[in-house]
């Protein structure tokens, strides 16, 4: 019964894969955008050069994280969020880029799953697009 109460306020899908998806949409997320604030080192590594702002762009970057992974759970900015995520998914994608480009900065980490990471970052893309959509929703009446 107190799921039910859950599952009706939070507007969840019907399905609980679905379910599952928007829910892991937002732990993945909240979870990477305070790892922004709590080892910031890692991603001003994996900055460009030619970027501006470096640690700026790290802890933006990583508040927009957390709080697009909070949103996506509330029903009115649940849509508004997923574009968001898609937004900021395309605007850290140079860094994606730039890591692979530059095996030699990141010895730790093998050059396959660096390109692996360049695909990856198109099924985030599908994955916050498509746990957000509003016709995946239950109908509120």
């Amino acid at each position: 019964m107190m799921f039910d109460t859950i599952s009706s306020r939070l507007q969840l899908p019907t399905s609980r894969l679905k379910t599952l998806a928007l829910f892991g949409l937002a732990a993945f997320f909240i979870n990477v955008g305070v790892d922004h604030f709590v080892n910031p080192d890692f991603y001003l590594n994996i900055m460009p050069d030619y970027l501006p702002l470096h640690l700026e762009a790290v802890y933006i970057s990583g508040f927009f994280e957390v709080l697009g992974g909070v949103c996506v759970l509330i029903p009115r900015l649940r849509a508004a969020a997923g574009w968001g995520l898609v937004a900021l998914l395309i605007a850290v994608y140079p860094a994606n880029i730039h890591m692979a480009l530059n095996p030699e900065l990141f010895p730790e980490i093998a050059l396959s799953l660096l390109y692996i990471r360049l695909l990856f970052q198109f099924i985030f893309i599908y994955w916050a697009y498509s746990a957000t959509r509003p016709s995946v929703l239950v109908d509120s009446h």
